[in-house]
């Protein structure tokens, strides 16, 4: 077994370690959620704390580690006898991206239970974790449906499994963390409500501390056992630490004035629901105890604030997780009660500034902050430009014609477009497929482990059987061969690319922001149906691929934001490098199927024959049965309906930006029927 990196080693990094020294101490805070770039120490602290987590008291032989002071009483393996117990570390486990409902909740022999009728089974993650840590290494790439019964196992305690009839419930509790890299996709914020905390981190700037971390990292890593036993003594200490924090934690008293700042900031920063209050009391408390008082204290409530509410009050999914700071101040001081003390804050803050290990003095270097706070802040669509025609701006170094960017209209909510046909890509939430979740739709053979029993089709498989396999009593004699798998119907996420025509004839009539608008109106669904999304643009002479397919909406948005216009329409290098790009995806994720948005008001200009080149680029995705839609964005009292005829070559569909609003009087729910379009 690997010796881990100690955690009190972690150089820097203190909201991360103290969101997760507070829930060490405190269970109930709910778990943390950590975002932030590669390489920032993420993992290395979480497997950390592991080391420091207090040992258990399990029953002796129990798969489901009963506490045997006060052992569940609807445990699988249980009753239990009072009597033999086992002191062991707690567990911490990993649950993979790639795992199945089954690995994570458990699993039954089908087998057994319908021809013996026995409850056999098999626990899974989710009880190994139980009264340890669950760790989710890139929690936002996870499938929906576990992300949905591994947060309803952490609200309830405990884990159900329902299989045909068949019923098992057993404790699931446990400290939940996860860990994510915004760039790839950000978690709903339905989501990210059901983590208690939830800490930003990011590489220091500072080049002594920088030195540091490669130094402790090298000597680990050249000598584990070595290095651990070099940081064993602040190991201890914490440890011991946490343990004490844990006895004090049912004596500190959270007053009433301390109460009223809570609820006080909760509102003031408009966060939805209860949930916000009950994590930064618990919170609160749990950094009293932590800092060894019997009273919260405003300080507690402003740093359970920083660490509970800037993942809950964000309105929109693009809006980056934050905390005005002197608003919060501010409400904490008007809503001081008479019976809050406010004494000078220790300077090293709860927990101390190295998560309370006693500092060491071979080379650890300061705790600065990110030098880039000090540079002044610019406008990415203004900056680096210089002043063009009638004094608009310009980007430096562009062609003639050219106009800086221009803000999106406010987006809207917009009508489904989904690709025809039932695929089998990655589960989400906007085409038809067959998935393992969703209606039942009819029964096969299963390939490999069976997972969802068709009990009816597999009783038919049977039956015929009976005789000449020498039944004689009530029960069922079943075969492996009889078993039959649940075939079920869902919705999958799709690739989803935007082409917007960033060229002159779109920005002349001062067009730009409501396409922009319309198009992050389709980010904003494409979020929240789980789908990837790529931008390509073009203009003046070529098209550049603004954002290669991705995960992160949120990256998606922030380069539309910034792009410019202006020049000519290469409508024909837009789609031949759109088409490049679907072909490259093709190879990477065969399963997921994709929908071409095609942004432009249909004209083609630039080079010999652009129109016709248009078109048999056009023919290209028709042929290939890509499924298309076009958003044609021309406006004014004479239309030449290029944009309809650009459709047509491309097999897909034509809406208008009025039609693709949901709440149009236009039309029902559209639907890219590509080879309906071709037919007709």
């Amino acid at each position: 077994m690997s010796t881990p990196f100690p955690f009190t080693a972690v150089v820097g990094q203190d909201d991360l370690r103290l969101a997760l020294l507070l829930n060490a101490v405190s269970p109930k805070v709910g778990g943390v959620l950590v975002r932030g770039e590669k390489g920032t120490a993420k993992s290395t602290a979480v497997r950390a704390l592991a080391a420091l987590m207090p040992a258990l008291d399990v029953v002796v032989g129990c798969r489901f580690s009963c506490d045997p002071d006060s052992p569940d009483p609807a445990c699988p393996d249980g009753p239990h006898e009072p009597g033999a117990f086992e002191t062991r570390p707690a567990r911490m486990v990993e649950l993979p991206v790639g795992a199945s409902e089954d690995r994570l909740v458990g699993a039954l022999d089908i087998e057994r239970a319908l021809a013996e009728g026995v409850k056999a089974f098999e626990p899974g993650l989710l009880a190994d974790a139980h009264r340890g840590i669950l760790y989710v290494d890139e929690v936002n790439l996870l499938h929906d449906h576990l992300v949905d019964l591994l947060l309803d196992a952490a609200a309830m305690g405990a884990s159900y499994v329902e299989r045909e009839g068949v019923s098992v419930r057993h404790a699931a509790r446990f400290l939940l963390v996860g860990t994510m890299n915004p760039e790839e996709g950000e978690l709903r914020p339905q989501l990210l409500d059901r983590f208690g905390l939830t800490v930003e981190v990011a590489a220091s700037r500072e080049p002594d501390q920088r030195v540091e971390v490669v130094r402790r990292r090298l000597a680990h890593d050249d000598d584990p056992a070595a290095f651990a036993e070099r940081w064993a003594d602040e190991e201890s200490a914490l440890r011991g630490r946490i343990v004490a924090a844990r006895k004090l934690l049912p004596s500190v008293r959270l007053g009433d004035g301390a109460l009223r700042q809570i609820a006080a900031t909760c509102a003031a920063f408009e966060v939805d629901g209860m949930r916000a209050d009950i994590v930064m009391a618990r919170t609160a408390t749990a950094l009293a105890a932590w800092a060894g008082r019997g009273d919260v204290l405003a300080e507690d409530v402003r740093q359970a604030a920083l660490l509970a509410l800037p993942h809950r009050r964000r309105r929109n999914p693009f809006d980056a997780p934050g905390l005005d700071e002197d608003k919060l101040d501010e409400t904490l001081e008007e809503f001081a009660g008479p019976d809050d003390e406010d004494p000078d804050p220790d300077p090293d803050g709860p927990g101390g500034g190295d998560g309370g290990e006693p500092p060491r003095s071979d080379g650890d270097g300061p705790q600065g902050d990110d030098d880039t706070a000090a540079r002044p802040e610019t406008d990415d669509s203004t900056a680096g430009t210089e002043s063009g025609e009638g004094g608009e701006p310009r980007p430096a170094g562009s062609g003639a014609g050219e106009q800086s960017a221009v803000r999106a209209a406010e987006p809207f909510r917009t009508k489904v477009l989904s690709v025809p046909g039932i695929g089998e890509g990655a589960a989400g939430r906007r085409s038809r497929a067959r998935t393992e979740h969703g209606r039942t739709t009819g029964a096969r053979r299963p390939r490999g482990t069976l997972t969802k029993l068709h009990l009816a089709a597999t009783v038919m498989a049977a039956a015929p059987h009976q005789r000449q396999r020498g039944r004689s009593g009530r029960g069922l004699v079943v075969r492996r061969d009889d078993l039959r798998q649940a075939t079920r119907e869902g919705r999958e996420g799709n690739l989803v690319l935007f082409v917007v025509d960033a060229s002159g004839s779109m920005a002349a009539r001062q067009r730009m922001s409501a396409v922009k608008g319309a198009v992050l109106s389709l980010l904003l669904d494409a979020y929240q149906r789980r789908d990837k999304v790529g931008l390509v643009s073009f203009r003046g002479t070529a098209a550049d691929l603004a954002l290669p397919p991705t995960s992160s909406v949120d990256a998606a948005a922030v380069r539309l934001e910034s792009l410019p216009t202006g020049g000519r329409t290469p409508l024909a290098a837009g789609l031949l490098r759109a088409h490049d790009v679907l072909r490259v995806e093709r190879l990477r994720d065969p399963a997921r199927r994709a929908l071409v948005v095609v942004v432009t008001d249909g004209r083609a200009t630039g080079g010999p024959e652009p129109v016709a080149l248009a078109g048999r680029a056009a023919r290209l995705f028709a042929a290939e049965s890509i499924a298309s839609v076009v958003v044609d964005c021309e406006s004014g009292p004479v239309r030449l309906g290029l944009a309809g005829q650009l459709a047509n070559e491309l097999g897909g569909s034509a809406v208008t930006l009025d039609e693709l609003r949901a709440d149009s009087i236009a039309g029902l729910v559209r639907d890219v029927q590509g080879t309906s379009r071709r037919a007709a």
